[in-house]
Parts: C-alpha cells; structure tokens; sequence
C-alpha cells in the first residue's frame, strides 16, 4: 500500500479486499504494515471498502487516504503509531454530564 517493505519486525496484518462482513472471508487478501491497515479501517466503512474500493490502487488513490500514504512514506519500514479513526468516521462528541 505505502510502497516501503514489510520486515519481520514490523507490525503487519492481512486486509482483506473485500470485507469479511461483506462476503470475503474467503477473498483475497493483501499483507500491509499495521498502521496502514488501521488507516485505511479508520477512514473507511465496510460498506465502502465493499462497494468501491476492493483494489489495492483504487485504494491508494484516494483522496481520504492520499495525505496519509505520502506522510508514511518517509517513515522507517518498521515504524508504528496509534491511528486516529477520521472525522467522517466519528460519532459526535460527547459532552461532560453535570
């Protein structure tokens, strides 16, 4: 996805291009680095990722996830941080109870 290699040190997990919930248990899957899975899961719902973005180009050309993929890029191959899920994502903020 982010074009940098996956070493065995790296975090890394299996996506799979056409979600689980969606049908794909059974469909193919890609290896990405952990933190490019997360950012992909947090930017995207199943549904979406079901409809139109079952490829591995299709979903490196997004728009959603452009500003990410050139920020990772320069990262080193085993690099980690907590992912943010995107503010289209979220529910709405929760206020403090008085």
């Amino acid at each position: 996805m982010c074009g940098r290699p996956i070493p065995s040190t790296a975090r890394s997990s299996r996506h799979h291009l056409t979600p689980k919930l969606k049908g794909g248990a059974q469909a193919e899957t890609v290896r990405l680095h952990q933190i490019c899975h997360n950012a992909i899961h947090a930017n995207f719902s199943e549904a979406e990722l079901a409809a139109r973005l079952t490829e591995p180009d299709i979903l490196r050309e997004d728009a959603a996830l452009a500003p990410f993929l050139s920020w990772i890029r320069k990262k080193p191959a085993d690099f980690h941080a907590l992912t943010r899920r995107a503010a289209s994502k979220r529910g709405p903020r929760r206020g403090r109870m008085a």
